[in-house]
């Protein structure tokens, strides 16, 4: 199911040249479920057309208050009353300032000042120029909204259409999205931190090669982005992996097995939740040639010595424990076979509360995933599923553990 299913929205556009990014934004409002209500200030309209965004949402666009085609002549009322939440992308600095004082002299304004607050949420999404964004006035007006109510979703940074460079950027469209979709989750572990690791390890044989593995991180990422959404702060520690950061998420870049577990370990200290996602090297060589290591021409393979890793996840939950385990561990076991049989025995050696198990080579890059939960209370099995999916269920899981303790 799309995340946005059955949520109506309302986009608002105001007067400026980012309203280019709205159209993609709409667009991929529609694709994610979602219904879309576009309702443009007189200034929007001199940068796209109601037109384009009508045949993008696939609804009338609004314009006016004095549109009558609403019978009652209240499309002020009756939209917000309709919305599962306000979303104003773009939102210029004088619009911002128009909300602060409760203007209401044109539709969308009168909006949002209509809508029954405890019930519509409005989200905002800044867009202007680097000096404008950086003016105390403005940064005066972000704080008083928030503090009304609400939702300021930041801004990006970069080169402007004025040919400056600085913050003041709107989000781009699918930042927009996730933190849309964000927004609507249960904030299960609001006010937690969430330690979590990711993808594989690489560990050095000399400076070109090294052992690694097939794990994509994919899972890894999945969770810290569920994490967030739950309304946890959220610390990613990830192996050499090629995904983009979810948003909200702090990552920490490692290499091997002993870099990550340092990261781990200073992050986890002051962590509520470690979730052990990552592939770690059980193994790595035992030294390290600082040139290339070349064929002789006499067919001999070079003899290679190795020496076992840390184990991160039976370090940090050792700890833990001597702490009085106020850390909450969570590991993964990827096997080839005997699943249920290595996971349990994992659980136990590892001394952690819970633990989730899955094939390896059936999800080692792949986007979704079939995970077995496994704690003291037995084995349960969750269906396939897409990863952000399954990291949704199982931080549910955590958070109701959490709760019991």
């Amino acid at each position: 199911m799309n995340d946005l299913a059955g949520k109506h929205i309302v986009l608002g556009l105001t007067g400026g040249i980012a309203c280019y990014k709205a159209a993609e934004l709409c667009r991929a409002l529609v694709k994610e479920g979602a219904t879309v209500q576009v309702v443009m200030t007189e200034a929007s309209e001199q940068f796209i057309t109601p037109v384009t965004m009508q045949a993008l949402s696939g609804r009338p666009v609004y314009t006016s208050q004095w549109d009558a085609r609403e019978p009652n002549n209240m499309p002020h009322i009756n939209l917000s009353r309709q919305s599962d939440a306000i979303l104003i992308a773009p939102c210029s600095a004088d619009f911002m300032a128009k909300l602060v004082h409760g203007r209401a002299d044109e539709l969308l304004s009168l909006m949002c000042l209509a809508r029954p607050v405890d019930k519509v949420p409005l989200l905002i999404a800044p867009a202007m120029n680097r000096e404008m964004w950086a003016h105390p006035a403005t940064q005066r007006n972000m704080q008083q909204l928030a503090d009304d109510g609400a939702t300021i979703l930041g801004v990006g940074s970069g080169f402007q259409a004025c040919g400056e460079t600085g913050d003041g950027r709107m989000l781009e469209p699918n930042e927009l999205l996730e933190d849309l979709i964000a927004f609507f989750q249960p904030k299960a572990l609001a006010g937690k931190k969430v330690v979590v690791t990711a993808g594989p390890t690489f560990e050095a044989l000399d400076p070109i090669r090294g052992i690694t593995n097939h794990s994509s991180g994919k899972m890894g990422f999945a969770i810290a982005r569920a994490a967030r959404e739950a309304g946890a702060d959220v610390v990613l520690v990830a192996g050499p992996v090629h995904l983009p950061t979810p948003r909200g998420v702090r990552r920490i870049d490692v290499q091997s097995a002993r870099d990550m577990l340092a990261a781990t370990e200073g992050e986890a200290a002051r962590a509520d939740v470690f979730v052990a996602t990552a592939a770690v090297a059980d193994w790595r060589p035992a030294t390290h040639s600082d040139q290339k290591i070349k064929k002789d021409g006499s067919g001999a393979a070079p003899t290679l010595a190795f020496v076992e890793n840390p184990d991160i996840l039976a370090t940090v939950a050792k700890t833990a424990r001597a702490k009085s385990g106020a850390l909450f561990c969570v590991g993964f076991a990827a096997e080839s076979h005997d699943l249920v049989k290595h996971a349990t025995a994992k659980r136990e050696r590892k001394g952690i509360p819970l633990l989730v198990g899955n094939i390896g080579p059936l999800t080692f890059g792949q986007d979704d995933n079939q995970m077995l939960l496994v704690d003291a209370n037995g084995v349960q099995e969750l269906p396939r599923a897409s990863k952000l999916d399954c990291a949704r269920r199982l931080v549910a899981e955590i958070a109701q553990r959490l709760q019991r303790r």
